[in-house]
C-alpha cells in the first residue's frame, strides 16, 4: 500500500496530491516493529522457535506448573543474592520499552498529537544511541545470562558458520561481525525505516499543525504561521489569495474564540465545528470552517479505507479469490454499509434488478 511507485498509496497521489493518509493510532506499534524485526530470517526463525515453545508448555497444564516453579526458584534466588529487588511495581515483564511510552499514546481515546510526535523523536534519538553505544552492553548481558544457564557461549573471533552449511562452506566473517553488524545494526535499522514510514516528515508536519487547532484551555497552542502551513497541504482548495485571506481571518477567529463565553467549555475540533455552526460563525469565518472540515475528515478517511480492507479479506477469501473487480465493488459497499441496506425494501432491489435487462424467466 505504501509503496513509492506502483503502490495504492501512489496510484491516489496521481488523482490527487492533497489526499494525505495518516497511519490508524489504534494500532499496537509493539507488534509492528516486531513484525519488521520477523523479516530478518535469523529473528523470524527465533520468534518461530518461541513460538512452538509456548505452544508445547501451555498445552500442558503440568508443563506450565512445572516452568512456573522454575521461574519462582530463580527469583527468590535472585532475591537471597541481592541481584533482584523488591518492591511494589517491580520484577514485571516489559516488551520493546523504548517505544512503549509512544504506543501507550497512539492508543488512548485523548490523543495528544504534540506529545506523540515528540515521542517518536524520542524513540529515534533512543535506537540511535542503542545503534552507536549499545552493543557492548548487550554482549554482556547476554554472556551474564549464558553463564547463569550454563549455555555455551561462542568465540566472538571465530569464524562464523551459518546454519545448515559446513565451516569450509562459510564465508570468512567471524561471530562477532554477524552478530554486531548483520543482525544488531542491521534490525535496529529496519526498526528507523518503519518508524520513518508511518511518522515521515510530511505526516508529522501534517499532524502538529493539525494540533494548533485544539480549542482546549482557550486555544493555548494556537498558532496562524502553522495552520498557514497546513492550509498549503491543500493547494486545491487554498489558492495564493485564499492563503492571504486566511491568514486575516484566523487572527480575527482567534479574538473572537477569546470574547465569546459559548466557546470556552469546547475542548475538540469536532466540538468547535458544531458550536461554529451553531452559532452560525462558520458563514463568517468560511475559510477557518473550510480548513477545520478538512482536519476532521482527515481521520474518517483514514478509518474508512482500514475498514474497507478488513473487509476485502472477509469478502475476498481464498474460496473466492478470483472474484472480478466489479462484483467485489458491489460486495464491499453492502459488507460495508450494512446499516444502510435494511432499511431498504426488497421489491426496490428486484426492480432495479429486473430493469437491467430482459431475462427468460420472471422474478
Amino acid at each position: 500500500m505504501r509503496g513509492e511507485f506502483n503502490s495504492l498509496k501512489s496510484l491516489i497521489l496521481k488523482e490527487n496530491s492533497s489526499a494525505h493518509y495518516i497511519h490508524c493510532f489504534a494500532h499496537q506499534l509493539q507488534l509492528t516493529l516486531v513484525a519488521v524485526a520477523k523479516k530478518h530470517s535469523s529473528i523470524g526463525s527465533f520468534f518461530n522457535t518461541i513460538t512452538r515453545l509456548v505452544n508445547v508448555i501451555g498445552g500442558s497444564c503440568k508443563h506450565r506448573d512445572m516452568l512456573r516453579e522454575k521461574q519462582l526458584e530463580k527469583v527468590f534466588e535472585g532475591i537471597a543474592k541481592g541481584e533482584i529487588k523488591t518492591g511494589q511495581g517491580l520484577n514485571q515483564e516489559t516488551i520493546l520499552g523504548i517505544t512503549h511510552e509512544l504506543s501507550q499514546v497512539l492508543q488512548r481515546r485523548d490523543q495528544d498529537i504534540v506529545n506523540a510526535m515528540n515521542l517518536v523523536k524520542v524513540s529515534k534519538c533512543h535506537l540511535q544511541v542503542i545503534r552507536e553505544n549499545g552493543w557492548e552492553s548487550l554482549l554482556l548481558e547476554v554472556l551474564e545470562f549464558c553463564g547463569k544457564c550454563d549455555i555455551t557461549v561462542l568465540d566472538m573471533e571465530d569464524v562464523y558458520v551459518a546454519r545448515g552449511r559446513s565451516r569450509r562452506r562459510s564465508e570468512e566473517m567471524t561471530n562477532l561481525h554477524h552478530y554486531r553488524v548483520e543482525l544488531f545494526y542491521y534490525v535496529i535499522d529496519m526498526q528507523f525505516q518503519e518508524l520513518n514510514n508511518r511518522f515521515d516528515e510530511v505526516n508529522t508536519n501534517l499532524l502538529l499543525c493539525m494540533a494548533c487547532l485544539d480549542p482546549k484551555d482557550s486555544f493555548s497552542v494556537f498558532d496562524t504561521s502553522k495552520l498557514i502551513q497546513l492550509a498549503k497541504f491543500y493547494p486545491c482548495e487554498f489558492s495564493p489569495v485564499a492563503l492571504i485571506e486566511l491568514e486575516y481571518q484566523l487572527e480575527n477567529f482567534l479574538f473572537d474564540m477569546h470574547m465569546d463565553k459559548k466557546f470556552f467549555e469546547v475542548s475538540r475540533i469536532g466540538g468547535l465545528a458544531e458550536k461554529m455552526v451553531a452559532t452560525k460563525k462558520h458563514i463568517v469565518f468560511p475559510l477557518v470552517y473550510l480548513l477545520i472540515k478538512l482536519l476532521l475528515i482527515l481521520p474518517v478517511a483514514t478509518a474508512t479505507v482500514k475498514r474497507v480492507f478488513f473487509a476485502m479479506n472477509i469478502i475476498k477469501s481464498l474460496l473466492r479469490n478470483r472474484m472480478g473487480d466489479e462484483l467485489l465493488n458491489d460486495c464491499l459497499v453492502t459488507y460495508i454499509e450494512m446499516d444502510v441496506f435494511p432499511s431498504i425494501d426488497n421489491e426496490v432491489i428486484l426492480d432495479k434488478f429486473k430493469s437491467m435487462k430482459n431475462r427468460r424467466g420472471l422474478l
